[in-house]
C-alpha cells in the first residue's frame, strides 16, 4: 500500500485569543497538507503566528475554527506520535542526560517494555545525536548545543512520526548552529521522520526544507505562499553555497518576506 500523500491535513484553520483588549486574530484561512517523510519550515517576520501553528499541530492548542489531522485522526491534544522540541531546551537539571531521555522512553513505551529495553532505547538515542560520552553530565555541565542535542534526543527517543521544532537552534552561536543544521540533515535522513519546523532564518530554511511556507504578517495572518526547495538529498552547505538553485530559493524567500512583506514597525 502506498503511503498517504497527506499525513498532516490543516483545513481551514483559524486561530483568535481573546485578550485584555478584546479579540486577536493570530491566524486565518489556513491550509497545509503535508506529505509522509516531508521537511517544511514556517517562515515569517516575528507576531506571523508560526509558533501558533506549530501549537496547533502539536496539540498544544485547539483552534478557533477548522481542523487538524494527522494519518486521518484528528489532532485533539498532544500525543507521542508528535513530539516538540522547543527553543528552550527545558531539560531538568538535577538529572543527567541519560535520565532526562529516560523519562521521555519510560513514560511512552514503560507500560510493554522492560528496563533493559527501555535503558536500550535511550542509549540509542543519545548515540543518535552524539552524545553518548555526555550521558551521565547534568545539564549545568554541557554546552548550550549539547543541551539542545538533548532535547532532540528526547525527542527522538519517543519515535514520534512527526518532529516538531519551534526555532530549536535559535540561542545558538552560527558555528555550533551549521553543525547541528548538519547533524539534524543526518538525523532526517536516517530516521525518515516527517518535520515541520520554525524558523526566522532563511538560509536555515533553504538548506533544511522541501518546502518553505511562508506566512504574511499579524494579525490574522495566512499562508502567502509556499516555495518549493529544488535540491536534491543528501545536502551540503558548502557545495551549495554557489549552487545557482539555491541562491534561487533564497531570493524568492528573501523577496517576500523584505519586499512583499515588509515589516513596518509600529511606533508607540
Amino acid at each position: 500500500m502506498s503511503e498517504p500523500t497527506k499525513y498532516i491535513e490543516i483545513q481551514g484553520v483559524e486561530q483568535t485569543f481573546k485578550t485584555r483588549k478584546g479579540n486577536f486574530p493570530a491566524l486565518r484561512d489556513i491550509h497545509l497538507n503535508v506529505a509522509k517523510g516531508e521537511f517544511i519550515t514556517l517562515i515569517g517576520h516575528s507576531g506571523c503566528g508560526k509558533s501558533t501553528l506549530l501549537n496547533l499541530i502539536a496539540g498544544l492548542t485547539t483552534p478557533t475554527a477548522g481542523v487538524l489531522l494527522c494519518a486521518d485522526r484528528e489532532i485533539a491534544g498532544p500525543g507521542p506520535e508528535r513530539a516538540v522540541v522547543f527553543q528552550n531546551h527545558s531539560l531538568l537539571p538535577w538529572l543527567t542526560c541519560f535520565e532526562n531521555v529516560y523519562l521521555a522512553v519510560e513514560r511512552v513505551f514503560g507500560a510493554n517494555e522492560n528496563k533493559a529495553q527501555l535503558k536500550a532505547r535511550t542509549e540509542a538515542a543519545l548515540a543518535l545525536v552524539g552524545l553518548t560520552p555526555a550521558a551521565q553530565k547534568r545539564p549545568g555541565e554541557i554546552s548550550g548545543g549539547m543541551k539542545q542535542r538533548v532535547g532532540i534526543a528526547r525527542a527522538l527517543s519517543m519515535e514520534p512520526k512527526v518532529l516538531l521544532m519551534d526555532e530549536p537552534f535559535g540561542a545558538l552561536d552560527a558555528l555550533t548552529r551549521a553543525k547541528l543544521q548538519d547533524e539534524l540533515l543526518e538525523i532526517v535522513a536516517r530516521t525518515r521522520s516527517t518535520v515541520v519546523m520554525v524558523t526566522h532564518d532563511v538560509d536555515e530554511a533553504v538548506l533544511l526544507s522541501d518546502r518553505i511556507v511562508m506566512l504574511t504578517n499579524g494579525p490574522a495572518a495566512t499562508i502567502g505562499e509556499v516555495l518549493s526547495v529544488e535540491l536534491p538529498r543528501p545536502r551540503y552547505r558548502v557545495a551549495l553555497a554557489d549552487d545557482p538553485a539555491y541562491q534561487s530559493a533564497r531570493k524568492a524567500v528573501i523577496d517576500f518576506l523584505y519586499t512583499r512583506q515588509a515589516h513596518v514597525e509600529k511606533v508607540a
